[in-house]
């Protein structure tokens, strides 16, 4: 791909990136929604153990029963 083309695949996609941003709703709104009831919080490990803990033991068993079961001749 020559310069011309990268710079303006870049540009459409700074554009788009731009646009959507600007056309989202705000994430920390002050007004609620009807019918909006968040719940409690996380504490800060809880959020570690559901964020980062679950999905590393969540890899580390799948990777275990792929090595486990794998099926292939060792050489």
């Amino acid at each position: 791909m020559d310069k011309k083309n990268a710079l303006r695949a870049g540009a459409v996609a700074a554009g788009t990136t731009l646009m959507m941003l600007l056309m989202s709703s705000p994430a920390l709104a002050l007004n609620r929604d009807d019918g909006d009831d968040p719940g409690p919080g996380l504490s800060v490990a809880e959020t570690l153990g559901l964020y980062v803990v679950a999905p590393l033991v969540l890899f580390a068993v799948i990777a275990g029963l792929v090595m486990v079961l794998d099926k292939s001749k060792k050489v």
